[in-house]
């Protein structure tokens, strides 16, 4: 495993410095969003909605949108200024029985491992936790977001458990079960029989992801039958000339709008073809083609005339 973090669990005048590291994986079989006809890979830009340009990663900020449809643009060099006093540390603010922590609060699962300096504190305040049945929540910022959390103890590892704030969990008041009222005795004792028959310990190794499983097996049902699509190689831009005209006349619609002159409206490019829409640069052409040839003529007939009027002179 990588750590993803690196900094201190303090408590009291205690320092232990430790490193973070994922502790969960999803398993989903993972798709590609692909053209339908030959599997080719789809793929996405970013671009400005003003103009459909593309933008460059470098070039993108974040953006607060006010009520009146203004943008305040937030630059990385705007958050690094932020305060984030647990920015490497992992400070414990209490003690609390597990109990009293809501599982809906906790978001995201972290392994807890000291470096070699922090094993000895390390080891002395997991014993204590594992002593006291308790946990201790913590703030610690990661990737700039400050989040409460909670150091707990398990496999004889601390495990840091990521915890939703209060104001972002969302109400359950529901309509529907307003004026329900209670279910009644008998009821009540034929629900307790359906539960006691389900009754057991839980082991996670008794449950399979058996979607998971249909969706590989359907795959390699597939991939038996030869049921294979080989995605052509993808083309590289061509940059024609058309898109090089239309990125300039773009550019120089811009400057004359900056200076407040009008720009005139013209239709959207189309690629060059052998249809009938081509006849005017055609005849353009021709027209310049002869153009060339009577001029050609014009001085071929001027240099004959000059020689013969030498001729005469010399005789």
């Amino acid at each position: 495993m990588r750590s993803i973090w690196k900094g201190a669990i303090s408590f009291g005048l205690v320092t232990i410095p430790v490193k973070l590291y994922s502790a969960t994986e999803e398993k989903d079989v993972t798709f590609h969003q692909v053209q339908r006809s030959d599997g080719s890979r789809i793929k996405y830009k970013r671009v400005a909605a003003v103009d459909g340009e593309e933008v460059a990663y470098g070039d993108i900020a974040k953006g607060y949108e006010l009520p009146g449809g203004e943008t305040v643009v937030l630059t990385d060099e705007d958050f690094r200024d932020l305060p984030l006093t647990t920015n490497r540390a992992i400070d414990v603010l209490q003690f609390v029985p597990l109990e009293q922590l809501d599982p809906i609060y906790f978001a995201k699962s972290y392994y807890v491992e000291p470096d070699k300096t922090g094993t000895k504190p390390y080891v002395l305040l997991r014993d204590a936790l594992e002593r006291s049945g308790k946990v201790a929540v913590v703030k610690v910022a990661l990737r700039n977001r400050e989040s409460l959390a909670a150091l707990r103890v398990r496999e004889g590892v601390f495990v840091l458990e990521t915890m939703l704030w209060p104001d972002e969990i969302r109400s359950s008041e529901f309509a529907n079960l307003g004026d329900v009222g209670h279910a009644t005795e008998r009821e009540l004792s034929m629900a307790t029989m359906l539960v006691e028959s389900l009754a057991g310990d839980y082991d996670a190794a008794e449950f399979e992801d058996d979607y998971t499983q249909a969706v590989e097996a359907m795959v390699k049902a597939k991939l038996d039958g030869g049921d294979v699509k080989q995605a052509p190689a993808a083309k590289e831009t061509t940059g024609e000339v058309v898109d090089l005209l239309e990125a300039l006349q773009r550019s120089v619609d811009r400057a004359k709008a900056s200076r407040g002159e009008p720009v005139e409206e013209r239709p959207a490019p189309k690629a060059s073809s052998s249809s009938a829409d081509d006849e005017p640069t055609t005849a353009a052409a021709a027209k310049k083609t002869a153009a060339r040839k009577t001029t050609t003529k014009t001085a071929a007939k001027k240099t004959a005339a000059a020689k013969k009027t030498a001729a005469k002179k010399a005789s």
